[in-house]
């Protein structure tokens, strides 16, 4: 008797760590679907499907095949054609299909049918009503982007310590500082938003400062988005727009409508809780990104050209530098403060989304925002 217990134990223990490794082996898949982005830029180029298959077709030669099942997006920059039977298979097998303006802007999305559990969705939708409801996931969002933002600064004043910038760093974190104690006394959702709107003129005024290297070139007197009027406004806005690709993928991925946010108000065609979401992300992801290209002249201020309407735009070899960068760049580690887990940086938009989804189900009290150390 004892003996047939014993074994079924052992079976029941090797069933579970043969269990354990599939998912493991599983996981695994997924990180390396959800990491793996393509990106089509050469103008002109054609997609399409063989089979299972994408296809990148330039001047009707076929330079690229690569299995729909190894890819978790699609962008398409500049004027790049797709078939219908292509977004058919994006659409099938949930791979979002991006398109994008030579600069970055976008155009439009093609998508799947909507995933997750429609009581999530709705619990969503009611909470953006409420605005205590409101303010439990629009707080933890400001809260992220403001001590990520100082973390920046107190970066660039020990990295450049010497610099006749740090100073001015100096005196930015601390205001900064002063705010998150603010924002502690959890003031009304109105007050929130002003008060991120002070963090973000207060950092960006002290941004310059960062910038050690190209100065003839790169510099950042203000920020500004549409359109960019400098190579390094141009820069920042090209890693936002990917930036918002990745988090609104992730959303959808999570069951989330990205339209819907709490911190930004509801627009149309704007996907107001990406950008709730992103604001926690963009110091770490794009930010410093941005100055590590400039800083390390991997970019030069020549793969910039002003157009006649005076925005400022990439030239090509510039942004497959950038996209390459991008991608490397998401495939490093980091230990998610939360989680206190190992995880690629690129994952950290799904990471996030899932802790907010668990939010909104009630699994967790508060939504954990993403704070780097």
């Amino acid at each position: 008797m004892h003996g047939r217990v014993a074994h079924a134990a052992e079976k029941h223990e090797r069933d579970a760590h043969a269990t354990q490794e599939h998912r493991r082996d599983a996981d695994a898949t997924l990180m390396k679907q959800l990491l793996n982005t393509l990106y089509v830029t050469t103008e002109g180029a054609y997609l399409s499907k063989e089979g299972d298959t994408v296809c990148v077709q330039i001047e009707g030669e076929t330079k690229l095949r690569i299995p729909i099942h190894t890819v978790g997006s699609i962008v398409c920059l500049g004027r790049i054609g797709a078939s219908p039977y292509l977004m058919q298979l994006c659409g099938e097998r949930d791979v979002a299909l991006s398109f994008l303006s030579e600069n970055g802007r976008f155009l439009a999305r093609v998508v799947g049918a909507t995933h997750g559990s429609v009581l999530l969705r709705r619990e969503q939708y009611r909470r953006t009503d409420d605005e205590e409801a409101c303010l439990r996931v629009a707080h933890p969002c400001v809260v992220g982007k403001i001590a990520n933002a100082r973390t920046v600064l107190l970066r660039g004043t020990r990295d450049h310590g010497d610099s006749p910038g740090a100073p001015a760093l100096d005196e930015a974190a601390r205001r900064l500082a002063r705010l998150l104690q603010q924002i502690e006394q959890s003031p009304p959702l109105d007050v929130l938003r002003g008060m991120e709107g002070d963090a973000a003129r207060i950092y960006f005024a002290a941004f310059d400062h960062l910038i050690v290297a190209q100065k003839d070139c790169f510099q950042l007197t203000e920020r500004s988005r549409r359109p960019p009027l400098d190579p390094m406004n141009a820069l920042l806005s090209f890693l936002y727009t990917m930036l918002v690709h990745d988090v609104t993928a992730a959303l959808e991925a999570n069951g989330l409508d990205p339209a819907v946010g709490y911190l930004h108000r509801d627009r149309p065609g704007r996907p107001s809780l990406a950008l709730d979401l992103m604001e926690e992300l963009r110091p770490f992801l794009a930010d410093r990104l941005a100055l590590s290209l400039v800083n390390r002249q991997q970019v030069k201020g020549s793969g910039f050209t002003t157009s006649e309407s005076g925005a400022v735009v990439m030239d090509d070899a510039t942004r497959r530098k950038v996209i390459i960068a991008w991608q490397e760049r998401k495939r490093e580690e980091i230990t998610h403060p939360f989680l206190n887990e190992k995880i690629a940086i690129g994952l950290l938009p799904h990471v996030q989304a899932l802790l907010l989804s668990r939010h909104l189900r009630g699994d967790l009290e508060a939504y954990p925002p993403f704070l780097w150390r």
